[in-house]
């Protein structure tokens, strides 16, 4: 079989700035990506976490404690409507993803300009569903009502985005990670189920299809299928990619477009054909680019070459390889070997 082609690079990345990001990205693996990502720097670092605190700023809307709960310079607690106050009526600021966008763009740009970064290359940028923020962060008995304001105004970033980039240049990718938490059934960090549906398996997959039917037909749109990454750990380990594959088919036939790459994610003890076998069942397009998350920093190309094996086992269609999660959070120094075990175990575009 042949290696597999290209790499993906998920988001978050441990540089400190995105010129950075961005330029040893397209230094070490410019022939292996079509699209590279700023690393989500900033107060990004943490994922969604900074949006408690951009909602929090709200005047309608209160924090649930007394007492911060920090993270970083963050305050992880959730947030509710007060007395009185209906979420149709609340005006959210920016939510700081078009801002933090634009600003990568023009070092794109630069960087495209100076040769630095391939022609042909896309500028990627992550965003959460508005499933992932409302079902972490919002208070359950006030969910139902805010996730249609939440999810308008998401929608109004992701507008700006698409009128100040050029379209040619442009992917986004939707990280889908708490709706994993909701198909496996966990509960939040207060304590409260997630879900404020009843049918988990239509109401999360019809969520995301919405999201990528918002990115116009010219604007490249992937998916990257999560189950969470604190301190490099899943909130619970997958049994084997059956559910990624059956959420991955409902969001396809849900979608009216066509999704141009599908990422999700290989625990470092997988190395065992069982685990991939429900990739046989994927019913994604053939054109859709498909990213299987099985290099880990912890074990190099020794370790995806194993997983890359196991794999090839069940995935007829050419594959290309990434982590399984960012790695924003990692431990400082291992980008680079990550980067050189993307280069060593997949060919170029």
């Amino acid at each position: 079989m042949s290696e597999p082609q290209g790499a993906h690079l998920v988001g978050s990345i441990n540089f400190d700035d995105a010129e950075t990001t961005m330029r040893t990205a397209a230094e070490h693996l410019g022939d292996r990506l079509k699209r590279i990502p700023d690393g989500e720097v900033g107060e990004r670092f943490h994922w969604i976490v900074f949006q408690a605190d951009r909602l929090g700023a709200t005047d309608g809307i209160e924090r649930v404690g007394d007492e911060p709960i920090p993270l970083r310079m963050l305050d992880m607690r959730p947030v509710r409507l007060a007395e009185g106050v209906r979420a149709a009526d609340l005006h959210l600021p920016p939510l700081g993803y078009a801002d933090a966008a634009l600003e990568s763009f023009a070092v794109f740009s630069r960087l495209k300009s100076e040769a630095a970064i391939p022609a042909g290359t896309r500028f990627q940028v992550s965003l959460p569903t508005p499933l992932g923020v409302v079902g972490s962060f919002v208070w359950a008995a006030d969910r139902a009502e805010f996730e249609p304001v939440y999810e308008r105004a998401l929608a109004a970033e992701l507008d700006r985005i698409l009128v100040e980039i050029p379209h040619d240049e442009l992917a986004i990718q939707w990280d889908a990670a708490l709706e994993f938490a909701m198909l496996e059934q966990q509960t939040s960090f207060t304590g409260q189920p997630y879900e404020w549906f009843d049918d988990v398996w239509a109401g999360t997959s019809e969520r995301l299809a919405r999201q990528i039917d918002r990115v116009p037909g010219d604007v490249e749109v992937g998916v990257h299928l999560c189950y969470g990454d604190v301190a490099e750990k899943h909130f619970v380990e997958p049994r084997d990619t059956a559910n990624l594959v059956r959420f991955a088919n409902l969001v396809v036939a849900a979608a009216e477009r066509p999704l141009t790459w599908l990422h999700l994610p290989v625990p470092i003890e997988r190395d065992d054909a069982d685990y991939f076998a429900a990739l046989a069942g994927l019913a994604i397009p053939q054109q859709t680019e498909l990213y299987l998350g099985l290099v880990h920093r912890e074990d190099g190309a020794e370790g995806a070459e194993r997983r890359i094996a196991a794999a090839q086992q069940h995935v007829a269609r050419p594959f290309g390889v990434a982590t399984e999660c960012g790695f924003g959070r990692a431990p400082e120094g291992t980008t680079i070997p990550l980067f050189e075990t993307h280069r060593a175990v997949a060919t170029a575009w």
